[in-house]
C-alpha cells in the first residue's frame, strides 16, 4: 500500500505522530485481507471478528509531511484463532522507517476466541 503523508498525519515537529503508524498498519492489513478474498464486513457477517491482542512497533527513521510511504504486510505466523502480521514502512527513497508486529485473535460476537475457519486460514497464507 502506498500513502502520501499529509499535514494532519504529523505532529508539531512535522513528523508523523507515533500513533498514526497503527492506522497505517490497520489499513494495510485490511487491504491484504481484501486481496486474499476476504472483506472485514464479510467476516463480521460470519461472526468472525479480529481484535488486536498485541502490538509491537520499532521507529527507525522519521516520516515527514509530504513523504510517500510504502506499507508492506506479510503473515509471520498463523493458527486456528490467531494471525501475526508484520508491517514495514519505507519512504520514497526505500529507507526503512518503521517495523511493526500485530497479533490478531479471532473472536465471536461475545468476544470469545473462536476459529477463523480453514478457508480464511488457508487464504491468508496463500
Amino acid at each position: 500500500m502506498q500513502k502520501t503523508i499529509f499535514y494532519h498525519d504529523t505532529d508539531c515537529g512535522n513528523v508523523v505522530y507515533y500513533a498514526n503508524y497503527l492506522k497505517y498498519f490497520e489499513e494495510a492489513r485490511t487491504i491484504y485481507m481484501q486481496e486474499k478474498g476476504y472483506s472485514i464486513v464479510e467476516l463480521m457477517q460470519r461472526e468472525k471478528y479480529f481484535v488486536v491482542a498485541r502490538q509491537e512497533v520499532e521507529y527507525k527513521y522519521p516520516v515527514r509531511y509530504g513523504d510517500v510511504i510504502t506499507v508492506d504486510t506479510k503473515v509471520l505466523e498463523i493458527s486456528d484463532i490467531k494471525i501475526v502480521f508484520e508491517n514495514t514502512i519505507t519512504n520514497q527513497n526505500g529507507r526503512l522507517c518503521t517495523k511493526g508486529k500485530t497479533t490478531l485473535v479471532c473472536v465471536n460476537k461475545m468476544g470469545v476466541p473462536t476459529t477463523m475457519g480453514v478457508d480464511v486460514k488457508q487464504a491468508m497464507t496463500a
